[in-house]
């Protein structure tokens, strides 16, 4: 029997894990990789890492509680979680094997769904991204585009004026209201609404986005609102209340109190799946943290 299991190897699984281990709690740490970052150059805006790259940072992180003998990090897939009338989880593993812990911190991140459009997927990450945060340092003062469409587009193309000023909100093909306008004008933000075709540039940069018609528009970075779901079925499985993708955020996240609790008691969440953070490294580590001593708290005080 674990103290605890954590489900997810990024910042936030293993920044738990980190403080559980540091609380001589006997923790599983199950990692099925593929972490939605992993395909972004560098890490923006976290200390001590900035512009690290993803790859190099879990590397780091997992060597770092190596260090640690009441940890144990295995590869591997969470396939369904049930919680028995003994109040203990029982994680089924797509071996075939059973865990079981007294707590489950859930940090299997977020399934970032973004438009389906020709030359964007091969893209994200690099001169296509979703956080100006995150990315916008290393993209200052190019021509930029922002796709979305209502306030969202209008937010987040007013927004990017502190890393350039030359954007273009793009609609794809969705009308604008005469405020809107107004405010864009105002900001000295440009919009096309033309429906695209396609983007542009070799390898992973960006180039042009062109339309299926007219002249192309030269943008070598584009913001793209994009909308997290729930990359795992695990917390709907326990019956945890999702919030529904409000219009800023569009984040599908797990229902949690200040210190990464969901209402079912020994189950925790934090990261980017949980309600408490943005999507960002930053955020992801220090509701970690918050899981991993919300989880020791309660398996000292017998749960």
């Amino acid at each position: 029997m674990n103290d605890s299991i954590v489900i997810g190897a990024g910042a936030a699984g293993l920044s738990a894990g980190l403080t559980l281990a540091r609380a001589r709690r006997d923790t599983l740490i199950i990692d099925a990789g593929a972490q939605s970052n992993l395909a972004a150059t560098g890490i923006g805006g976290l200390l001590g890492h900035d512009r690290r790259p993803p790859a190099e940072y879990y590397a780091a992180g997992r060597a770092e509680l190596a260090a640690y003998p009441s940890i144990e990090i295995r590869h591997g897939e969470a396939v369904s979680v049930t919680r028995g009338e003994d109040d203990v989880f029982t994680v089924a593993l797509a071996d075939g094997r059973h865990e079981r812990a007294r707590t489950l911190i859930l940090a299997t991140g977020m399934e970032y769904r973004h438009p389906r459009l020709p030359g964007l997927g091969e893209r994200w990450g690099t001169s296509v991204f979703h956080c100006p945060f995150c990315h916008g340092w290393e993209m200052r003062d190019r021509p930029m585009g922002v796709l979305a469409t209502s306030a969202v587009g209008v937010h987040g193309a007013l927004n990017l004026r502190a890393w350039t000023r030359t954007i273009t909100l793009l609609t794809n093909g969705a009308e604008l209201t005469g405020a809107q306008r107004d405010l864009l004008s105002a900001g000295g933000v440009a919009w096309d609404p033309r429906p695209i075709a396609a983007l542009d540039g070799p390898g992973t940069s960006l180039e042009t986005v062109t339309f299926h018609d007219g002249d192309p528009l030269p943008v070598t970075a584009l913001l793209v609102k994009a909308v997290l779901y729930q990359r795992s079925p695990l917390a709907t499985g326990l019956g945890v209340t999702l919030t529904p993708p409000d219009e800023m955020l569009s984040v599908e996240a797990i229902t949690v109190d200040p210190m990464c609790r969901t209402a079912i008691p020994g189950l925790f969440a934090a990261g980017d799946a949980a309600t408490s953070v943005p999507p960002s490294m930053a955020a992801a580590v220090a509701s970690g943290y918050l899981a991993g001593a919300s989880a020791a708290v309660r398996i000292a005080a017998g749960y």
